[in-house]
């Protein structure tokens, strides 16, 4: 199925494709627990920008693997190539048009203990 989302001002809006039953990932690391992201992680395939490359910046830490993406407009952060999958992109759910999902699972991941946590998540943009 595809499913639509957006940053609050609209200026950038996505597309993905993912089934109606859904696992999402809540995060506590320093990055997630700040900004309230909650994971649904899909290949480069399922993802695409549909509108508002112009309007997106870039903040990156660390290792400089994640590449966090934010609205230059409002700020808000509705995907992002995570470093537990760099080839796919971490899609905030919260930033989904919900129409269409019919069963969500909610997982707690420890993101403060990513080093020896993060290769749990590396098979979900497979």
């Amino acid at each position: 199925m595809k499913h639509a989302g957006s940053c609050h001002c609209g200026a950038v809006v996505i597309q993905i494709e993912a089934p109606a039953e859904i696992e999402l990932y809540e995060c506590n690391c320093s990055m997630c627990s700040r900004t309230g992201f909650l994971h649904l992680i899909v290949s480069k395939k399922q993802f695409q920008l549909v509108k508002g490359m112009d309007n997106l910046t870039t903040y990156t830490f660390n290792t400089r693997v994640a590449q966090h993406y934010f609205c230059k407009n409002c700020g808000c952060k509705p995907f992002y190539v995570p470093r537990s999958n760099p080839d796919g992109f971490s899609i905030n759910f919260r930033c989904l048009d919900k129409t269409g999902f019919t069963k969500i699972k909610t997982m707690s991941f420890n993101g403060q203990e990513w080093e020896s946590q993060g290769h749990e998540l590396a098979v979900l943009s497979k």
